[in-house]
């Protein structure tokens, strides 16, 4: 069925294939958030587990959101660990790292998400998408404050 929303075939494609991307790193980001709430170890322990479980729980519906986007687009959504490992720009980590190597990580990893999120919303933006460009923005401004509040925990 043809699908009018008034954004053309081509467009929606090209976005929906960077909203897959994103889908990719949350989803990444989101195995890793939770490998290092069941791992983490040490004297910030229960501060960094109960702050990992917030995050992972976050991210799991944002993947919804984002793959229901891709969806209403008109495309099929990446939904295996293959794809998820093709299109991501966050990789996997070797090992269980120490708690502090943990926070920076995922700071690395939240703040790839964002730069993922604004590539794509360029293109959003272009093809004058709001709905698209309102997800990103929301995701945008989450992985931001989560990155400045794993910065701080650094300082």
């Amino acid at each position: 069925m043809n699908i009018d929303i008034g954004i053309d075939a081509k467009k929606r494609e090209e976005i929906a294939k960077g909203l897959s991307r994103v889908l990719a790193d949350t989803y990444t980001l989101y195995l890793k958030t939770h490998n290092f709430h069941w791992n983490v170890t040490g004297p910030m322990f229960q501060q960094l587990h109960q702050m990992f479980e917030t995050q992972y729980n976050e991210l799991a519906l944002a993947v919804d959101l984002l793959a229901e986007r891709i969806r209403a687009l008109g495309l099929p959504a990446p939904g295996t660990y293959r794809q998820f490992a093709q299109l991501s720009a966050i990789k996997e980590d070797d090992g269980v790292p120490a708690a502090q190597d943990m926070v920076r990580l995922m700071l690395a990893g939240h703040e790839t998400v964002a730069r993922t999120a604004r590539e794509v919303f360029k293109t959003a933006e272009e093809a004058n998408d709001q709905p698209t460009c309102d997800l990103l923005t929301q995701r945008m401004q989450i992985h931001e404050k989560t990155a400045w509040m794993l910065r701080s925990s650094l300082a």
